[in-house]
C-alpha cells in the first residue's frame, strides 16, 4: 500500500490557471491561492498597474490587461497565455459587474453590461480555454457566479446581477455536459457575503451587517481565507468527480 498523502491531491504544480479579475478582492486572493499551490498563474483585468503589482509578489506570473467585455481582448488573454505556457489547464472566471438599484431606475445598458462581462464573456473564454483543454484531454473551469445565482437579492435590489449569475450557473451544467466525457469539468463557485470592491462598506456598516447577522445561518460575512478550499476542490485533482455543480460557500444563506 503507497503512503497516503490526501493534501497532494490539492496541488496545482506544472498546471496553468487563468484568474479574471484578479486586480482586485477575490480574484487576487484566488490568483495567491493558486500560485501557493504550485500553479503558473496568469492575472487578467483592466487595471494593469496593479496587475503588474501582484505579478510582482508572485514569481513566474503572467499579467495581462484586457478589458474582458470586449472579445478581441478576451482572444488575446487566451493567445498569450498559449504562447507563453503552451498550455492552460485552470480557467477562473471571476470578472464581474453589479450593483444595487431598483428595476424601475434600472437601465438597458446596465442589463447589456451586465450580461455582456458576466455572462457573455464567461461563456466565450470558456469556449476559448475549453478548445485547448479539450484536445489536450484534461482541464477545469471554475465560473465564480453567487448565491444570488440560486435565490432573489431584494432588499438589496439588483436584477442585472442575478439574472447574469442564474445564467452562468446553468451555463456551468451545459458546458459540463458537453465536455465531461472529453476530460474537461465546469464547476461554479457561488459566494455569499465576502468582502470586495462589488459589497463596498459593508464590512463596516452597522446596518449591512444587523441585514447578515439576521439572515446567514453562519451570522457574519465570510473571511477571505474561507473560499480557498473550496476554489482548490473545483480546480484540482480532489475534485476529480465533481462537475456541472454549483457550489454555496454561503453560511448557510441559501439553506433556508
Amino acid at each position: 500500500m503507497t503512503d497516503l498523502d490526501p493534501l497532494s491531491l490539492f496541488r496545482l504544480d506544472g498546471q496553468v490557471a487563468i484568474v479574471t479579475g484578479a486586480s482586485s478582492g477575490l480574484g487576487d486572493r484566488f490568483a495567491r491561492v493558486l500560485h501557493a499551490v504550485g500553479a503558473q498563474v496568469v492575472v487578467a483585468a483592466r487595471r494593469a498597474e496593479r496587475l503588474d503589482t501582484l505579478a510582482a509578489e508572485l514569481p513566474g506570473t503572467l499579467a495581462v490587461g484586457v478589458d474582458l467585455s470586449i472579445e478581441a481582448d478576451r482572444e488575446r488573454l487566451v493567445v498569450e497565455t498559449l504562447d507563453r505556457f503552451g498550455r492552460v489547464d485552470v480557467l477562473v472566471n471571476n470578472a464581474g459587474i453589479g450593483h444595487a438599484v431598483s428595476v424601475e431606475n434600472e437601465t438597458l445598458d446596465d442589463f447589456r453590461d451586465a450580461m455582456e462581462l458576466n455572462v457573455t464573456a464567461v461563456w466565450h473564454l470558456s469556449k476559448l480555454c475549453g478548445e485547448a483543454m479539450v484536445a489536450a484531454g484534461s482541464g477545469s473551469i471554475v465560473n465564480v457566479a453567487s448565491m444570488l445565482g440560486h435565490v432573489a437579492s431584494t432588499p438589496i435590489k439588483q436584477a442585472h446581477y442575478c439574472a447574469s449569475k442564474g445564467a452562468v450557473v446553468n451555463l456551468t451544467r451545459e458546458l459540463a455536459a458537453q465536455w465531461g466525457r472529453k476530460g474537461v469539468r465546469v464547476n461554479t463557485l457561488s459566494p455569499g457575503w465576502f468582502k470586495s470592491e462589488m459589497t463596498g462598506d459593508m464590512d463596516t456598516d452597522e446596518s449591512s451587517q444587523r441585514f447578515v447577522q439576521a439572515n446567514a445561518m453562519i451570522p457574519r460575512m465570510g473571511n477571505e481565507d474561507e473560499l480557498d478550499g473550496a476554489l482548490l476542490l473545483l480546480a484540482s485533482r480532489a475534485g476529480g468527480y465533481m462537475t456541472g455543480h454549483s457550489l454555496l460557500v454561503d453560511g448557510g444563506w441559501t439553506a433556508r
